[in-house]
């Protein structure tokens, strides 16, 4: 059971890491919008799920019950943060902000 956890905090890891790495790299906000949304809804899953079965190690129905509330913050972290970065999106397109195009140069 450590290993699964400690393979799923690795990965979650990962995924903060490369969500970083792709909001300083890619050119513009939209872009650097899609890195860090899409990156950090499947780390913050893998870690939360990680700590909903690190509570579970002691097994009684009290770390149950508080497992499954920790994957409903899950699952609404899996919902809401792509909601939330459609609306940052769709609110910068609105007010003008234009997307990158290739061969224009950094902004």
């Amino acid at each position: 059971m450590n290993i699964l956890i400690i393979c799923l905090l690795f990965a979650g890891l990962f995924f903060f890491a490369v969500g970083v790495i792709g909001i300083l790299r890619l050119p513009d906000f939209y872009s650097r919008l899609h890195a860090a949304g899409k990156a950090d809804s499947i780390a913050a899953v893998l870690v939360i799920f990680a700590i909903a079965l690190y509570n579970l190690q002691d097994f009684s129905l009290g770390n149950i019950l508080v497992s499954i509330k920790i994957l409903f913050i899950a699952v609404f972290i899996y919902i809401a943060s792509p909601t939330a970065t459609h609306a940052i999106t769709k609110a910068a397109l609105v007010i003008g902000v234009t997307p990158w195009v290739k061969g224009e140069g950094k902004r």
